[in-house]
């Protein structure tokens, strides 16, 4: 990366530090933009170039995830099916570099208790959900239903392991984000099989 790309990643992370920092001590309806910018050492007119709320600041955005699947090589001629596997792969993928490099237990364990956050991850996955569907019928390799399906059921998959996840570390029981995406995918390939029946 270069410097200005350093600078916003540092900012970003630091906007990310002091949302988590003053929504636990204080809860999220008692935190406002102002105190997290002053917190991060920039203005609120800034935090709005990274963020566009307080809840955005506390969950990480899935932009990594929509560019990811954007760029995955796709073969035309590729079927439904074969389009779901890459792309669930590369949320995989995405999953463990995110588990990796952020909060994530934090994080899980402030979208259990403060549901404004879920909200705010509901319009994350919509917005996953339909640009990975415009990026499937832009490029050619799928019909709009088949296109949107397959977003839908990725946005799906990842909440449902996230949600598992805050719930196990709420029940203090070990849980791996990236095993129970495993199997949610695993899970939903029965519920395929049974559907089919």
């Amino acid at each position: 990366m270069g410097i200005r790309e350093d600078r916003k990643a540092a900012t970003l992370q630091a906007i990310h530090a002091a949302a988590l920092e003053l929504v636990e001590s204080h809860g999220l309806d008692s935190v406002t933009v102002g105190q997290i910018a002053a917190r991060a050492g920039i203005s609120e007119r800034t935090f709005f170039r990274y963020c566009d709320s307080r809840e955005a600041a506390i969950v990480p955005a899935q932009h990594e995830l929509i560019d990811a699947v954007a760029g995955c090589e796709i073969a035309p001629g590729s079927t439904s099916a074969q389009i779901f596997r890459l792309l669930a792969g590369e949320c995989r993928r995405i999953l463990v570099a995110e588990i990796r490099a952020s909060e994530y237990r934090r994080i899980s364990r402030l979208i259990v208790i403060e549901p404004k956050l879920l909200l705010a991850i509901t319009r994350q996955e919509q917005a996953f959900s339909a640009a990975t569907a415009q990026e499937l019928r832009r490029r050619g390799l799928l019909p709009a239903m088949p296109a949107l399906m397959i977003g839908e059921t990725l946005a799906v998959l990842w909440r449902v392991a996230w949600q598992c996840f805050g719930q196990a570390e709420q029940a203090g029981e070990p849980a791996d984000p990236v095993e129970l995406f495993d199997a949610a995918l695993s899970d939903l390939s029965g519920l395929a099989v049974a559907v089919s029946e």
